[in-house]
């Protein structure tokens, strides 16, 4: 909303203009009449009549017109005033320079720009920079043109990396401060910037979210379109918390953070000179073709170091095929390496350099090629960068390159120049062999997140579970003023979601411990007795587990003897009594464990790893932010060390890794469906070759209406909204909103669609059809956008979808809908229509619109029949919007 102002002035007021040097209103008058930009530029201050001779006025009432875009550089209590006199003229975008615009200011600063939708910048920031229009609303230099936006919550590294871009000759589309973030963050941007043609890649430093849910939307949206590369300051736990869980204790906020930006598809960087050196290799490599990186140096200890630090990064050398090497014996000295890296010894001139540059860029079995030189006196670094750019430039001309070409000349004054022709030739260039790899690496990240994105997963088969089961277990708990399950509560509540678990009884007294275990050991070899406390969370901390009882009178003893121990270890625990369950033994299985807890920016956030007693010694853990299909349950395991355990080793079976993947995927759907569930760990889930159980739970619980849980970051599948209808002659169909594995329904369904048919959906051609464009079309951010798939319950074929995408206000949403070509007419659109209406009524939106060729009339007119207003557009006469009013209209 009022972006445009924001980002495409035609105007700009600069209100608290100074004529006092080196002051911030002196300064960003300068600036803005200094960067060329195009608009007037009115300046504002009743002190003065003029400013080095521009005109200034003594208030916002007597600017000549309302301005688009206002900079305000005045005191904190001057501020709610001004942008309330803004809005009522018109401007609709304004940025706040100023700090201490905080408490009593900045709410009433809020509530002056809500009647009129003005969006704010700041407050406490360095300000705005649009070097494609000119406009530098900032008291930073003025940086190179480019294709780079560069987004950050701190002012100072605003001017530091403006510095090294113009260095490096990398220029940016955007520069925004965003200061204190009280309106405009980082969710908003990322909608905007992943849109805009001008901008290419992304960066972002972040240290703090205010609205999660609108963030991961926007992220994963403009990740799919362009590189967004982030570095996330405090990485460090502020201080470990009590926790009810392992999980809870293990789940840092850092750890919610890495979760967002993977599953959003953002590439991380730990340090601010990753980003940088991230922003150099994405500025000059837009296109990313492989991981096979070649190494060409005329230094062996440099390639080792480079190689060394690939490796380390989880990156791979090329292996060179006979072809190259031959290719290169007849252009090297015998002494060189044989293989990869290419060392070819440091006598190397530039001819030399040239003809190995040249067959490497030529060879099939190479994506991508570092060059390094080590200064030597036998010849020149800038002679042989001179051929290294003769040599890539001569690929460029005949459309031949295509691979990625790194380079890292070491040395300070030395290698300077040379470093700066390859910037000036498009050519990304690093001062050592450590920072090359680490670029090369950016790259492979990069391209590995997006994959992820886009990847679609397996087909998850249609879960039943018992969620009225789960509500009376969490109730009931609730109901009794207990915060925590009992274990067989806790087992219970696993079960209603298809999680095995041991089966676990309740002895009141050691008596009953007996009992239960002469019948447990009838059919089994051993039991366990557990302590059964609400005031014990971590049970074996005093001695509260005992395992492999053989007897029944061994397994009373235990009981008795636990309650000795605990009395003496925590004398104020109120203990219910003991939980007895058969032992479970598995040869060669695996203890793990699964779990969840409640981030505070976030919201609940999944964990995988190594269990057992020692998991918080181990710290072998991952986590993942829910809900999770197969394909995330097995990307979360894969990041923890036991991964590597679970395909077996030296005559020990791979675990059942589906059956795992399965159990993480209830699991988070048990946590999406229940919002009393705080804290919960399966520990150990015990998992063998052939199948898996849990042996242990327990689960923290909160009533959400007094204390509300933080919302999902993620919004989980909406099967409410899956119905069976009878269309007419077309037969039993199934809506429902949809999924990852639909992308191959719907390469099927576009072949039944007709050329034509495809024009009028996507005004002209059509889009390439394609396994990208599907994966878009399939995996949706159901918090912003709905796709609702007619799918015939007779032959499983997709027959039909209607996509309603909405705003970042979520306000109004665009509908689009495509029938198959040979079933138009016979009532589905017009029961896809129906669905789709009501879904946006259920989510509270003002109104629905959509745009149609003026030749597409059977749309237009199914859209009057169901209460659309049909207009012209005025932009384009050629296309017709439909408007349906839901605040007051009705089916």
């Amino acid at each position: 909303r009022n972006f445009d102002a924001l980002f495409r002035p035609q105007s700009v007021a600069l209100i608290g203009a100074s004529i006092k040097l080196g002051s911030v209103g002196y300064i960003l008058g300068r600036n803005l009449r200094s960067a060329g930009f195009g608009g007037p530029v009115w300046l504002v201050n009743p002190k003065y009549g003029d400013i080095e001779g521009h005109p200034c006025h003594p208030t916002v009432a007597d600017l000549p017109s309302a301005p688009d875009l206002a900079i305000i550089a005045t005191p904190p209590e001057t501020i709610p005033e001004l942008i309330s006199q803004l809005g009522a003229r018109g401007t609709r975008a304004v940025v706040v320079i100023t700090a201490g615009v905080r408490g009593e200011f900045k709410n009433m600063m809020l509530e002056a720009s809500r009647p009129t939708l003005l969006r704010i910048q700041g407050p406490n920031c360095v300000g705005l920079l649009l070097p494609h229009i000119g406009l530098n609303a900032s008291f930073s230099p003025q940086p190179l043109t480019g294709d780079i936006a560069f987004v950050s919550q701190s002012g100072a590294l605003i001017t530091g990396i403006i510095d090294w871009a113009k260095a490096r000759n990398v220029g940016f589309s955007h520069v925004i401060s965003l200061g204190d973030m009280a309106d405009v963050e980082f969710g908003d941007l990322l909608d905007h910037l992943g849109a805009d043609t001008k901008c290419r890649a992304i960066l972002l430093y972040m240290e703090s979210l205010t609205h999660a849910p609108k963030f991961m939307s926007a992220a994963r949206r403009a990740a799919r379109s362009k590189p967004v590369i982030v570095v996330k300051s405090g990485r460090s736990a502020t201080g470990a918390r009590a926790a009810h869980s392992h999980t809870g204790a293990l789940a840092g906020a850092d750890a919610a953070y890495e979760a967002a930006f993977r599953r959003a598809g953002l590439l991380r960087v730990r340090e601010l000179g990753d980003l940088f050196s991230a922003a150099e290799i994405l500025a000059r490599h837009p296109t990313f073709t492989g991981e096979r990186l070649a190494i060409l140096t005329n230094g062996g200890g440099a390639a080792v170091m480079a190689t060394d630090h690939l490796t380390h990064s989880g990156g791979r050398l090329a292996e060179l095929s006979k072809g190259t090497i031959a290719a290169l014996e007849e252009v090297l000295p015998p002494t060189w390496s044989k293989g990869n890296p290419v060392d070819i010894i440091g006598d190397a001139d530039a001819e030399r350099y040239h003809r190995s540059l040249d067959i490497l860029l030529k060879a099939d079995d190479i994506d991508a090629v570092l060059v390094m030189n080590c200064p030597t006196s036998l010849t020149s670094n800038i002679v042989i960068a001179e051929h290294v750019v003769e040599t890539v430039e001569a690929h460029r001309r005949t459309n031949a390159l295509t691979k990625t070409v790194i380079t890292v000349w070491l040395g300070e004054a030395a290698s300077q120049d040379a470093r700066a022709l390859f910037a000036g030739n498009d050519i990304a260039a690093f001062e050592t062999p450590e920072d090359g790899a680490d670029a090369f690496m950016h790259l492979v990240n990069r391209a590995r997140v997006r994959e992820q994105l886009l990847h679609t997963p397996p087909s998850v088969p249609e879960f039943t579970f018992d969620r009225g089961k789960a509500d009376e277990i969490l109730g009931g708990a609730l109901a009794s003023g207990r915060s925590a399950l009992t274990e067989v509560e806790a087992k219970l509540l696993l079960t209603a979601y298809g999680i095995p678990v041991v089966p676990t009884d309740i002895a009141s007294k050691p008596q009953d411990v007996e009992r239960l275990a002469t019948a447990i050991l009838a059919d089994h070899a051993s039991c366990v007795i557990k302590i059964l406390s609400d005031d014990i969370s971590h049970k074996s901390d005093v001695g509260g587990v005992r395992l492999a009882l053989e007897s029944a009178q061994e397994a009373r003893a235990a009981a008795e003897s636990m309650l000795r121990r605990v009395a003496e270890l925590r004398p104020h625990a109120i203990i219910q009594g003991f939980t007895v369950q058969p032992m479970v033994t598995r040869r060669n299985a695996h203890e793990l464990i699964l779990g969840m807890s409640v981030d505070p920016t976030f919201g609940p956030l999944m964990m995988f790893g190594a269990g057992g007693i020692a998991v918080e010694v181990m710290r072998d853990t991952a986590h993942a932010l829910p809900p999770l299909d197969f394909n995330l349950a097995r990307e979360l395991m894969q990041r923890t060390r036991i991964w590597s355990l679970l395909q077996g080793y030296r005559g020990h079976p791979a675990a059942d890794i589906e059956r795992i993947a399965e159990c993480l995927v209830r699991l988070s759907y048990l946590v999406a469906h229940h919002p009393q569930v705080r804290e919960l760990d399966i520990n150990p889930l015990l998992a063998a070759a052939h199948g898996l159980v849990a042996l242990d739970a327990r689960v923290k619980v909160v009533d959400p209406t007094i204390e509300p849980r933080v919302r999902m970051a993620i919004r989980a599948y909406p099967s409410e909204w899956i119905s069976d209808i009878e269309v007419g002659c077309v037969g039993r169909v199934r809506l429902r909103p949809i999924r990852p594995e639909d992308k191959a329904l719907y390469q099927t369904f576009f072949c039944n669609v007709t050329a034509e048919d495809r024009r009028l959906r996507f005004f002209g051609a059509g889009q390439k059809l394609e396994g990208s464009f599907f994966a878009q079309l399939t995996q949706i951010d159901y918090a912003r956008e709905m796709a609702f798939v007619a799918i015939s319950r007779d032959s499983g074929a997709l027959l039909g979808v209607v996509r309603l995408v909405v705003d970042s206000s979520y306000e109004r949403g665009e509908f689009a809908i495509l029938v198959r070509s040979d079933l138009k007419g016979r009532g589905l659109g017009w029961c896809l229509m129906e669905h789709v209406i009501k879904y946006a009524r259920s989510e509270k939106l003002h109104e629905v619109q959509g745009l149609a060729l003026a030749g597409n009339t059977r749309i237009l007119q199914m859209s009057r029949e169901l209460g659309f207003s049909v207009s012209i557009d005025p932009g384009d006469v050629a296309i017709h919007r439909m408007t349906l009013d839901l605040k007051s209209s009705a089916l």
